[in-house]
């Protein structure tokens, strides 16, 4: 089981940096979107601070999610994150739900094997 979490936190924190880095650098090949998601993304790339901030959330908590000793900080970095992930796949692409929602349970898992740290913070 140790061995299954390492893989599954590790592709998960590579997953955003990856991401993270691709806002900066632009480098992932980008397929043929809907006329209604292209003006979501036009949207998205108008608040000129906007993609540099979610690149930087993605990358940071990515690669705090690669350590155990700040696996909890990257997951509560990349929460928000996450719910924007799922609320727009849910309404313009469907279709990307199943991975999305993988790694959204990925990290509520995290967040539940520390709830008690959580749970520190608003005591």
């Amino acid at each position: 089981m140790k061995i299954a979490k390492l893989i599954l936190f590790t592709l998960f924190g590579l997953m955003f940096i990856n991401a993270g880095l691709d806002k900066f650098l632009h480098y992932m090949p980008v397929p043929e979107l809907e006329p209604e998601v292209m003006k979501v993304g036009e949207a998205f790339g108008s608040i000129l601070w906007l993609l540099p901030l979610v690149g930087a959330v993605e990358l940071i908590a990515g690669l705090l999610f690669l350590f155990p000793k700040t696996r909890l900080l990257g997951a509560l970095l990349i929460f928000p994150v996450m719910v924007g992930i799922m609320l727009h796949n849910a309404v313009y692409m469907p279709e990307g739900l199943v991975i999305a929602g993988v790694f959204f349970l990925i990290n509520l898992w995290v967040l539940y094997e520390n709830k008690e740290k959580i749970n520190g913070l608003f005591a």
